[in-house]
């Protein structure tokens, strides 16, 4: 069961990701769960890197889905800046 909410959630993270860097109208469901769920694992990177005792958590809180969120992003921004040469 923690699985497909992880799934979901992942999924919903994408897509907030997806319209905060206007490429939702490129990609589906599918991309939305995996910007999400590779986002988060970048997210808990970077900010474990950066600010030690950070990064996500066991369960599901704010500080976590923040973290995810901004995994996200990044992540979107990296694939634009490949992709298209600028990052929107």
């Amino acid at each position: 069961m923690s699985f497909i909410i992880a799934l979901v959630i992942g999924g919903v993270i994408g897509w907030l990701a997806s319209k905060v860097m206007n490429t939702d109208a490129q990609q589906g469901v599918f991309l939305n769960i995996v910007v999400g769920c590779v986002g988060s694992f970048l997210g808990r990177f970077l900010f474990g890197w950066l600010v030690p005792g950070t990064g996500l958590r066991n369960g599901i809180d704010i500080p976590s889905l923040g973290v995810a969120f901004v995994g996200a992003v990044v992540l979107l921004g990296v694939v634009n800046l490949f992709r298209r040469g600028s990052v929107r």
